[in-house]
């Protein structure tokens, strides 16, 4: 019998029992490789690079500059640099989003640039639902010296204010 809280793995007629702790490790592991919204800090020095997603049809270049775009959900993070784990001043981030009824209105779009210690914060709507996809906040960062990066924030649902560090990779293009 397994013992609650263990793990089985193994070939063809073993098997192996792994410790609660090690399920924990392997559970936090997937966390970070599927992007959830949370620290991306682990030790002195170490942080993980935001993971790619798909930048959508309805991304528009040349949203203004602004702190907000709505109120009920406050976003704010800090856009890293991958590998030295230092936060980048004047990184610029654009958002975007649909609304409650699942449209993308210009209302919903917004550009900001980090402060001197690599943070940013805006408040919006919470982004609205349309078939196929849960709610979901897209960015775009973009740092001298650093790579791209296009991503997407998943929400839950009922989150009035979340934490979503950017981690970018140093290197051109």
């Amino acid at each position: 019998m397994t013992p609650p809280g263990a793990g089985r793995c193994g070939g063809k007629g073993r098997r192996r029992r792994f410790s609660g702790s090690l399920v924990a490790v392997a559970c936090l592991f997937a966390l970070i490789q599927a992007g959830l919204p949370g620290s991306v800090r682990g030790g002195v020095g170490k942080c993980v690079p935001t993971g790619v997603d798909a930048e959508g049809p309805f991304y528009k270049p040349g949203a203004p500059e602004r702190l907000s775009t709505g109120s009920g959900l406050a976003v704010s993070g800090d856009v890293i640099s991958y590998p030295d784990c230092r936060p980048i001043p004047g990184a610029r981030i654009e958002w975007w989003h649909a609304d409650r009824s699942g449209r993308y209105a210009d209302s919903l779009r917004g550009t900001q640039k980090t402060g001197p210690k690599g943070g940013y914060a805006f408040t919006t709507l919470p982004p609205g639902i349309y078939p196929g996809r849960p709610p979901h906040i897209h960015f775009k960062v973009s740092a001298p010296g650093h790579k791209p990066l296009t991503t997407q924030l998943y929400l839950r649902g009922g989150e009035k204010a979340i934490r979503f560090d950017l981690v970018v990779e140093a290197g051109q293009r």
